[in-house]
């Protein structure tokens, strides 16, 4: 695999840090502005706001601009919003700070994927997305806990601003490895043209299957402290380090399903899902005991994972004329499956049905995503048989998205 994944993947490892780091500081932030844990909670929300709308907004006004050129400018704008959130003389200009620092994550990983599938042969296109997506998952196991005790110790400034260097990092990896033959225009269709290449029902359906998918993970993710807590008995001094076994199930689903991809990329995305359902379906049964509970943390991440990569390349191939708006809408696609997940696994425990209540809520997401790739399927196998009388022309997207007949 080209070196040059490796600069992608350190900037993965920022992007990841500072995006998860926010949960595990969010007393010392409260503390130090004087507000309330709720009111501090804005902040995650603010850094997800900026994800949802830079990702698809950033991506198609650099369309014309030359990939490389874009990655180390959003990883520019990713060091400015840490630097500001590190140098936050109050709430609302932390608040402010966070959302700038969303704004470069989808666009960054969806022109990052991009970039490494044009660097690799086409069958191993699925490997080079999940060895960028490795610094995310890998910023989970390491990078958070890392920069969570540095903000406890030193200050929660002090993490912003190891952040941005890790972010400095990634740019002059960036400006090193990434070489200049590879620099491609996104499109040459301008704004209007990337927009358009997005009325396609595939990619939509392609998109709602990663809504619906990684809603399923966070329908149960964001109360998996609760469940170790106070089904599986865990005191909470073990809560980190058993979320660290979520990233390491992660980092082994991400690397098994871009292995996996390359040989049958709708297979895998069936069963990364399928497994997802069973995982979640069981978790009642896996949070009665200790060790079966850490057990299903480690699977929960890993069968989630797996679908990461298929899920990428999916959206590219069905938005084949603007492949950087496409993988960058699925980061947008990915954060509202957070906060939607996190809502349904909500009311799941409001209504009462349980501690393990937003696993099964969890499941359930995960058939609705299993439905909804089967009729993307089936939408594809329905376009691609000539029906009588028509001529089926093949568009086959080069490198730079252009379409030839």
């Amino acid at each position: 695999m080209p070196l040059a994944l490796l600069a992608l993947a350190v900037g993965a490892f920022g992007i990841g840090t500072t995006e998860f780091v926010m949960m595990g500081l969010l007393p010392d932030v409260a503390g130090d502005l004087h507000i309330s844990i709720p009111a501090a909670g804005h902040l995650v929300s603010a850094y997800a706001l900026g994800v949802v709308i830079g990702a698809p907004l950033l991506a198609a006004l650099t369309a014309r601009m030359s990939r490389r050129t874009v990655l180390i400018a959003l990883m520019a704008m990713f060091v400015a919003g840490n630097a500001l959130s590190a140098f936050a003389p109050g709430d609302g200009s932390l608040l402010a700070a966070r959302f700038l620092s969303g704004l470069p994550h989808g666009a960054f990983f969806g022109v990052g994927a991009v970039v490494a599938t044009a660097m690799v042969p086409p069958e191993r296109k699925a490997r080079s997305v999940s060895l960028m997506f490795l610094g995310l998952t890998v910023a989970n196991v390491a990078g958070v806990p890392v920069a969570t005790l540095v903000g406890q110790h030193l200050g929660w400034r002090a993490t912003f601003l190891g952040v941005s260097v890790i972010g400095l990092a990634a740019i002059a990896s960036l400006a090193l490895l990434i070489p200049h033959d590879r620099e491609q225009a996104a499109s040459s269709a301008g704004v209007r043209g990337e927009l358009a290449a997005l009325k396609s029902l595939p990619v939509w359906l392609a998109l709602g299957t990663t809504v619906a998918g990684f809603g399923a993970l966070f329908a149960a993710y964001s109360y998996v402290t609760p469940m170790l807590t106070d089904a599986a008995g865990y005191a909470e001094t073990n809560v980190t380090l058993l979320l660290a076994l979520f990233g390491v199930g992660a980092t082994a689903g991400n690397l098994l399903g871009g292995r996996l991809a390359d040989h049958s990329l709708r297979g895998t995305l069936f069963g990364g899902l399928a497994s997802l359902g069973l995982v979640l379906l069981l978790f009642p049964l896996l949070m009665r005991a200790e060790w079966s509970a850490a057990l299903a943390v480690a699977l929960l991440g890993m069968a989630a994972f797996i679908t990461g990569s298929p899920l990428q390349l999916m959206v590219m191939e069905k938005a084949a004329a603007a492949p950087s708006l496409a993988s960058s809408a699925n980061q947008a696609a990915f954060n509202l499956a957070n906060a939607g997940g996190a809502w349904i696994g909500g009311l799941a425990l409001a209504a009462g049905f349980g501690t393990t209540s937003p696993a099964l809520a969890g499941a359930m997401l995960a058939v609705l995503g299993l439905g909804v790739a089967s009729v993307a399927y089936a939408v594809d196998r329905r376009r691609a048989t000539p029906s009588a009388g028509r001529v089926v022309t093949s568009h086959v997207p080069d490198e730079s998205g252009a379409l030839h007949h």
